[in-house]
């Protein structure tokens, strides 16, 4: 992974000691949107805390190491107080083919984030939960190329409250994820044309949260960025192989070597 997603990671955890608060339910998600694309804004400097997970590491015999790739979806989960959970679910919309994910083919995926409280019965009503609000989201991306160069090819930006349909619960603070209506769903986006060389891309999801300190209490609320990074494998196209220029060195031509996958046609 590159200098600038660990130096976000390091960053991140050292401002997450500084944190201490608590928060609310679980949820699922609602809204409808084919693609978001663009540039995100800046963070504000007054969030509370950055709370990241580590960033994907390589090693000799997996060059680009997916559990979604492996799998076709994968749940991450960042704890931002003590018993709260804030779940991002990701899945590629045809998760068997995830082998076919090539420089040049569409690469679909859809996700939802969710809040999961370990303290309250997700069957309380609202009142007896803290509660979850994000304001933003974006998603960046980093490519891990043959070349050793690198790109960011995929982006996706979005006030959330857009996202959704207008009877959902929302405040100044964002959308609310801990409702009986669900949280925020992103059904469908696609990650199209990379790099020839590309043999892995990771993707950076930043969301911006507002957290509630105590139940049912509107000046308990505290504000948090939560960073979650996936990686992703790319194969080599049928025809790249000898048409790159140069010598190519990507592993088993692009693949990380040990995946169950077998070769099939597209």
């Amino acid at each position: 992974m590159s200098t600038p997603l660990r130096r976000r990671a390091l960053r991140a955890s050292a401002l997450a000691l500084v944190l201490a608060f608590a928060g609310p339910v679980a949820l699922t998600g609602c809204g409808q949107i084919s693609d978001v694309i663009g540039a995100f804004p800046g963070q504000g400097g007054n969030q509370a805390a950055v709370v990241p997970t580590p960033a994907p590491s390589a090693s000799a015999d997996k060059p680009f190491d997916s559990q979604f790739t492996y799998d076709g979806s994968v749940s991450l989960s960042t704890e931002v107080a003590d018993g709260l959970e804030v779940r991002l679910d990701v899945w590629a919309v045809n998760p068997k083919r995830t082998m076919e994910w090539t420089p040049t083919n569409e690469k679909q995926l859809g996700f939802a984030v969710n809040v999961v409280d370990h303290r309250v019965d997700e069957k309380a009503v609202l009142a007896q939960k803290r509660r979850v609000y994000v304001s933003s989201l974006s998603v960046t991306s980093q490519t891990a190329q043959t070349s050793g160069q690198v790109s960011s090819p995929f982006q996706f930006s979005a006030d959330p409250r857009t996202l959704v349909p207008s009877d959902t619960l929302r405040s100044d603070r964002g959308l609310l994820l801990n409702s009986f209506q669900g949280g925020l769903l992103v059904p469908t986006t696609s990650i199209r044309q990379l790099p020839g060389d590309t043999y892995g891309i990771t993707l950076e999801f930043a969301l911006n949260v507002a957290v509630e300190g105590s139940a049912n209490t509107e000046t308990s609320f505290g504000q948090q960025t939560v960073y979650q990074y996936l990686p992703i494998a790319i194969f080599a196209d049928s025809d790249q192989g000898s048409a790159s220029s140069g010598s190519t060195t990507a592993p088993s031509s692009g693949r990380a070597p040990g995946w169950g996958q077998s070769d099939s046609q597209g």
